[in-house]
């Protein structure tokens, strides 16, 4: 098949079959309930095609997918693409309000879940003004009260029954719209970013191919979920283009329950964020480097500290490689390379992206200055659904507006600085949260750390830090202040916190990422 481009012919699930024609036997995904050779994968991705399509569900039409990491995820996703319809992933951890706006927003005229999530989306459907026209679950051995088991719904569907053969996949082009991600939140409802067949392409090729180098004979594990753009090309888009074997995992990756699978299934590569790096370091379960099989790790998410990076290659002597991606541009278009890791940096524009950082008048700045990253590469989303302000600010012509904030070294090595959203001015210069949070965890009391701004008596804008400590360690006035001058020994003297409390846990997303703004609005509100 031909490279995707504009609306040339293309579909990503069916060029995922094409790809893997010979490995037909091979084990594709492995989860809680056992394995799905790439043979049968396909042919479930063509039954549950055929199934959507006997509902009455049009091409083009939404279904929402909000079902915990199993074999089914990836049925559902890739059955939808090969025919046409459009698949709406979401994240399981949220109240049913956020997924009746969902079910209104993309008008979604199915619902595919989990048997443990049924009773929260059936209160999302009491909710919505949206008719759902069929709910169908994954896990239930039996329909259950209104919901069809996605068991029955395949088992109904006989491959190649046609007299014409199995299934052909629908005719659709690059930039046809192939599936939604809903982006954070946290300023405002949520965003549907709408991605194209051929984003899923470019993610594979750029940085699955290109920079991972994910090979056949790879076992991968994410601890990021499937509804993430991250987990994602993980655990779907890049194993698969590659032929390799995927690792799923229903529940919460705990350290206990990542260290269970690193020995049980051995996987080679494992893909991940900082704070469970951070918290698997500290873990007294941590696996010896003889206990586990792995070759490489990926971390996005957030910036990794310098200090984790250092200490998880010195315990398994293999490389975190860092990297940044959004929603919006689908993975990773910012890394270190597996031969090129420079810990504290997230590296370099993988190849097909350019990358600008621009000053508030839309300027470039020079080398060693904050500025704002702007990005351009073939995997950008199409645009927010419904929501043309945020569209136009955020995807401005080829170019797509991060919302980080990073400083370039005179190598070419990027530097995260913080969110836009985030950053202080302190002394009229400014300073990253994100640095002084991965000075403080080098501390050997500190587990976690997040800073924000403050106001002080005079209305001046100062740092305040919020820490986690470790296991066994006990917070004192004398521990805040060793840590209020460790950081001032090591950074200007303007950047260390003034303020500093202690928390059992920091607020964080699904994924991970330190919830910064829940702290200022915390803040604001003390007496």
């Amino acid at each position: 098949m031909n490279i995707p481009s504009n609306s040339a012919p293309f579909n990503f699930a069916s060029w995922l079959i094409e790809q893997n024609a010979g490995r037909l036997a091979k084990t594709a995904y492995i989860d809680d309930q056992g394995t799905l050779s790439y043979g049968e994968l396909f042919e479930r991705v063509r039954s549950m095609g055929a199934a959507m399509m006997a509902l009455g569900i049009r091409r083009d039409e939404r279904v929402l997918l909000c079902m915990h990491d199993c074999t089914d995820w990836p049925v559902v996703f890739l059955g939808a693409l090969y025919v046409g319809i459009v698949p709406v992933a979401v994240n399981t951890l949220l109240p049913a309000e956020d997924y009746a706006y969902m079910l209104e927003h993309s008008r979604a005229q199915a619902v595919f879940t989990s048997d443990a999530l049924v009773t929260t989306l059936q209160q999302a459907i009491a909710q919505s003004a949206n008719e759902v026209h069929h709910r169908i679950v994954s896990g239930a051995a039996d329909a259950r009260d209104s919901w069809t088991s996605i068991a029955t719904l395949l088992a109904a569907q006989a491959v190649g029954g046609a007299p014409t053969g199995p299934l052909a996949p629908a005719r659709v082009g690059g930039d046809d719209p192939g599936f939604w991600l809903y982006s954070s939140g946290s300023t405002g409802r949520p965003k549907g970013a709408v991605h194209s067949h051929a984003n899923l392409y470019w993610t594979c090729e750029l940085y699955g191919k290109n920079v991972l180098a994910l090979r056949e004979d790879d076992v991968c594990f994410s601890a990021a979920k499937l509804f993430f753009a991250y987990g994602l090309g993980n655990a779907l888009s890049f194993p698969l283009a590659a032929g390799a074997t995927v690792v799923l995992l229903a529940g919460r990756p705990t350290p206990e329950a990542v260290f269970s699978i690193w020995q049980t299934h051995r996987p080679t590569v494992f893909f991940g964020a900082p704070t469970g790096y951070a918290g698997m370091l500290a873990h007294p379960q941590l696996p010896a480097r003889e206990h586990v099989a792995l070759r490489m790790c990926s971390s996005a998410g957030e910036a990794l500290p310098q200090d984790i990076g250092e200490r998880f290659r010195a315990h398994f002597g293999c490389h975190i490689i860092d990297g940044i991606g959004s929603t919006e541009m689908l993975h990773v278009f910012l890394s270190n390379r597996p031969d090129d890791v420079r810990y504290g940096t997230t590296g370099k524009p993988v190849d097909g992206y350019e990358i600008e950082l621009r000053d508030d008048t839309g300027g470039a700045v020079a080398d060693g200055e904050v500025g704002d990253l702007y990005i351009k590469g073939a995997s950008a989303a199409l645009m927010y659904w419904g929501n043309r302000d945020k569209s136009r600010s955020t995807f401005q012509g080829a170019w797509t507006m991060s919302g980080d904030k990073y400083v370039r070294d005179a190598q070419g090595y990027y530097t995260y600085s913080g969110r836009s959203d985030d950053m202080l001015k302190v002394s009229g210069q400014y300073v990253s949260p994100f640095e002084v949070e991965a000075t403080l965890v080098q501390h050997a009391s500190v587990l976690e750390a997040a800073v924000i701004g403050v106001t002080d008596a005079q209305g001046l804008t100062r740092a305040k830090a919020f820490v986690v400590l470790r296991d066994g360690t006990h917070a004192t006035p004398e521990l805040a202040d060793a840590l209020k001058a460790f950081v001032k020994q090591r950074l200007a003297p303007h950047k260390y916190p003034r303020e500093l409390d202690f928390l059992a846990e920091l607020p964080k997303t699904a994924t991970g990422k330190i919830q910064r703004f829940r702290l200022r609005a915390q803040q604001a509100v003390r007496p």
